[in-house]
């Protein structure tokens, strides 16, 4: 091999490139390319061993160029002459062509993320673990599956938070104290040094324009890195001391032939766990991208990346990563959000189709005069909106295609009166109708309450414990049962072989309903409550003990219509929009914190006039054991400090669910004055009595929980309130704060939750079955849009993916949609 193998002409072919790009503006290197030549023509020099490729040097005066004097054009001339010989002293090595394109892969500055080259990992598969990558061991292999990320394919959708524009380089002279800024600097000095009262790091850099010092605290260790004459890129925030600009503990980065990772770029800032370091995290993804990019298949058709100006998949994951500007960033996270959407959408419509199409339904007849026997028995008339929710029911109902329907309605707004009118229809029509809602309470809330209805036009009853008949509404007896999981085995067994009998026309119950000990008869009908607390796959469940049952899903979350097409695209969309007349507004507060003692008076004036309080305790996020505890403490508090003379009772998501309903009951029965209570109150009980509802710490929450919160209270006839106490509420808390007080409506405050949080308010995709959405806002309108066309253009067109050019999409939605358990 000839000497000429060790020049090295990478570092300068990029920075000449981007010189090219840079529209040959002398920008691409600090004091210009007449310095950077000069220097590296010196090192180069004396290992060019060919006489033809020496001559060639010496006469583009690559060691004393005048590149800033000259004009543009006589620069992009002498520019493509050297990128000739650059190309002929790489011949003369003999590096091969496919080396060349592994030795592009690698880049001074700023990328193109053009191909990736293969590399010899890469012939694992994008499902090995992640500790077939160097650098991952057993250790942060489970600190990465803390996060999510457990295999190859989980870290190149290991997508950042965020990114940190270190792209705008600066001479030390220019820089700005206070400003995120990037500098290329030479080390002079690097040393050990007491920074304070303990060891650090003290480097002095410099360039033509100056020289500034950067420090790391407690980092000594870090010295060794920087040795005297390196190039060194430093990124981050400038500070002064002393009248001097100074870098404190900036990320740092030296200048070698290849990719900036850290510095002087969009640099990517990953959610973290205990034990992981964003360097550490950023060199890991890094590698996983140059090494098995290349083997994530595109799947989405031609026609519709062009129609829809999307990037092709491997480039929008690494863009995603390590972007080469804000715009491509853009364009990446709209390649990525709509994929997501575009396989959600066509998976719901699958799911749909396998439903109403796979297997025939029930069609019921409905009787009108028994019907409106129940419903003018009310003490109350239906609201227009209810009338109207009703008929899409009935009309559904008499379909042999099975109903498959969302019902949203505020908290108080009457669907359990609906849906009871549909369970009846069941019933009248033969069929079995089953209830299931998320709590006991709420079980025998709705068993209580129908029972209620039902006796008052009944001409002969039959009450004992958890089972009533009916006599006199229909031709024949309706029988409900209550079925929770508090009830003795014994009880259960007689329950169950009643329903499998056929004995129980209408069942109300917990999730005690999906088990496998549960056998219906002729399942025709199920109503699901609070449709967010339940997984698709428990829905499924439910419906897989009828043969094919019509299904009503309820909830009194207020979901914007995009997101309920999105997330339940699968089901007909019905909204009670209207309360009831003489409904009580409750009156709403957010109170600053010296006015806490206020509103601890207001608690007790209220409950020693016999009404009764909740007060909600902050939400902790990482840990239900933490907020648990901090549920205990503060309720030891309240009892010792503050309400020593009231009854105060205790629920967190800690406790056994007996003791949970125990405490629920005794509220609701008005053994207690005040709750105390993490957020699992949200979805819970109706206690008339209770009038004022305080949130800890509630800028914390959604503006959708807070909303749930508020409709705890204002159920009876007395005057309620919310009173909201934050401490330090964030712009965005202050925002969600305002907007609670002023608003009443929850389908505006969920539009404005959409807005401010994303869709996890609503929806938690993680255990509802669905797939995850990493990069898609539920709030992106326009994109929602678009991926829901597109997807039923091609679903109308293909439904069973059986077109070649969509072999691939059906294997990548297989994939995504295996975990879902409704298609696969």
């Amino acid at each position: 091999m000839t000497t000429s193998s060790l020049i090295d002409v990478e570092p300068l072919r990029t920075i000449l490139q981007m010189e090219c790009q840079r529209n040959y503006a002398n920008t691409t290197v600090f004091g210009g390319l007449d310095k950077y030549l000069c220097k590296w023509a010196r090192e180069t020099r004396d290992k060019i061993s060919s006489p033809e490729l020496l001559a060639r040097f010496t006469e583009l005066h690559l060691a004393d160029s005048s590149y800033a004097e000259w004009d543009v054009d006589k620069r992009k001339v002498w520019i493509k002459d050297v990128l000739d010989w650059l190309a002929r002293a790489e011949t003369a090595a003999g590096i091969s062509p496919a080396k060349k394109r592994q030795t592009r892969s690698k880049v001074v500055s700023r990328p193109s993320a053009g191909p990736v080259a293969r590399s010899s990992n890469g012939d694992k598969g994008l499902d090995s673990p992640v500790t077939i990558v160097k650098g991952i061991a057993a250790s942060s292999a489970s600190k990465l599956a803390k996060l999510g990320a457990q295999t190859i394919r989980d870290l190149l959708y290991f997508f950042p938070r965020r990114h940190l524009d270190y792209s705008q380089r600066k001479p030390i002279a220019e820089l700005e104290v206070g400003e995120e800024q990037t500098v290329l600097a030479t080390v002079w000095e690097a040393r050990i040094a007491r920074l304070g009262p303990q060891q650090g790091t003290e480097v002095i850099v410099g360039d033509e324009t100056g020289n500034m010092r950067a420090v790391w605290f407690n980092q000594p260790f870090l010295a060794k890195n920087f040795p005297t004459n390196a190039q060194l890129v430093l990124s981050g925030r400038v500070s002064e001391f002393k009248g001097n600009k100074v870098f404190e503990s900036p990320e740092w980065e030296l200048v070698e032939d290849k990719e900036l990772i850290h510095t002087g770029r969009l640099v990517p800032v990953y959610p973290l766990t205990r034990g992981l370091y964003p360097r550490q995290v950023r060199n890991i993804v890094k590698r996983v991208l140059d090494n098995w990019v290349w083997q994530v298949t595109d799947f989405l058709p031609q026609e519709i990346k062009s129609r829809c100006h999307l990037l092709d998949l491997p480039e929008a994951i690494i863009q995603a990563h390590y972007p080469d500007s804000h715009l491509v960033k853009a364009e990446a996270r709209k390649r990525l959000a709509f994929d997501e959407l575009f396989l959600l959408q066509l998976g719901v419509l699958g799911k749909k189709r396998d439903w109403q199409e796979s297997q025939p339904g029930n069609a019921f007849t409905i009787n009108r005069e028994s019907l409106n026997r129940f419903l003018n028995s009310l003490p109350f008339a239906l609201t227009q909106a209810q009338q109207r929710v009703l008929q899409d029911i009935l009309a559904d109902l008499q379909e042999s295609r099975p109903m498959s329907r969302l019902l949203q309605g505020e908290v108080g707004s009457g669907k359990t009166v609906v849906a009871t009118a549909a369970l009846l229809v069941a019933a009248d029509n033969g069929y079995q109708g089953a209830f299931m809602v998320p709590t006991e309470i709420l079980a025998e809330q709705h068993f209580k309450n129908i029972c209620q209805l039902l006796s008052k036009i009944s001409n002969e009853k039959d009450e004992q414990g958890n089972v009533c008949c009916y006599h006199g509404l229909f031709s024949h007896p309706v029988t409900f049962a209550l079925l929770t999981g508090s009830l003795s085995e014994k009880e259960k067994a007689a329950l169950h072989q009643q329903i499998q009998e056929g004995k129980i026309d209408i069942i109300i119950g917990t999730h005690a309903l999906i088990q496998k000990a549960v056998e219906f008869s002729k399942l025709g009908l199920a109503v699901i409550d609070e449709q967010h607390r339940f997984g698709v796959l428990q829905r499924l469940a439910l419906r897989q003990k009828g043969f094919n049952p019509h299904i009503l899903v309820m909830t009194a979350t207020p979901i914007p219509r995009t997101l309920a097409l999105t997330l339940y695209g699968d089901l007909d969309l019905s909204v009670i929009d209207e309360l009831p007349p003489g409904r009580q507004e409750i009156k709403t507060r957010w109170l600053r914190p010296e006015q806490r003692g206020r509103a601890y008076d207001f608690l007790r004036k209220q409950t020693l006039a016999g009404q009764q309080a909740f007060i909600i305790c902050p939400l902790i996020e990482e840990s239900e054991s933490i907020e648990a505890k901090a549920a205990v403490v503060e309720y030891e508090r309240l009892s010792r400090e503050v309400f020593p003379d009231l009854r105060l009772g205790l629920l967190h998501g800690r406790m056994a669910a007996s003791e949970k309903e125990k405490v629920m009951q005794s509220f609701r029965d008005g053994k207690l004055d005040i709750l105390v209570s993490t957020p699992v109150v949200e979805v819970g009980i109706d206690v008339p009595n209770a009038t004022v509802m305080l949130v800890e710490a509630a800028d914390r929450f959604g503006l959708s929980q807070l909303h749930q919160f508020r409709g705890r209270v204002g159920r009876g006839e007395k005057q309620s309130y919310c009173l909201l106490l934050a401490e330090k509420p964030s712009p965005e808390g202050s925002e969600r704060l305002k907007a609670i007080e002023e608003t009443r409506d929850g389908f505006v405050l969920a539009e404005k939750d959409l807005e401010l949080r994303g869709p996890g308010e609503f929806f938690g995709t993680r255990q509802s079955g669905l797939p995850d959405l990493r990069m898609a806002r539920l709030s992106d309108t326009p994109l929602l849009e678009l991926a829901r066309n597109e997807a039923i253009a091609l679903f109308q067109r293909d439904s069973g993916f059986t077109m070649p050019e969509h072999g691939l999409l059906a294997k990548e939605l297989a994939r995504v949609w295996q975990t879902g358990g409704e298609l696969s």
